[in-house]
């Protein structure tokens, strides 16, 4: 076997081993099922306190469960940037396994921080 299939075989092999951890690193945690929630589960999510969570509990009664979890973005109070931040412990079905309030990412569609500045330029010049 050549050498760069072995390395192929090598790189697949890794890659293969560490996918089912990589996908169960998200729902490590546990899972809020946003069709069965209470209002205090709702509130385990990411940026979701109690106004939300219950505008989501009324949402659910007047128009059904939820199709899909990007729906929640129905629901005054759920834009783009807090369903991203909760879509990895969104479930649609089963049990809610979430014990407890997950931390936000404070700023994590803040702007890019600036960059560092240069160095000043060596002039040649000795220092002193």
């Amino acid at each position: 076997m050549n050498k760069n299939l072995r390395n192929s075989l090598g790189i697949l092999l890794v890659v293969a081993l560490l996918a089912p951890l990589a996908a169960s690193a998200a729902t490590a945690g546990g899972v809020v099922n946003v069709n069965t929630a209470s209002s205090q589960q709702l509130q385990l999510l990411p940026r979701i306190g109690p106004s939300v969570a219950d505008r989501i509990v009324e949402y659910r009664k007047e128009n059904g469960k939820f199709a899909t979890a990007e729906d929640l973005m129905l629901v005054r109070g759920v834009g783009e940037s807090t369903f991203a931040q909760l879509k990895s412990y969104v479930t649609l079905t089963g049990e809610t396994t979430l014990q407890a309030k997950v931390k936000s990412a404070r700023g994590a569609k803040a702007a890019p921080a600036a960059p560092a500045k240069a160095a000043p330029a060596d002039s040649g010049q000795p220092k002193g």
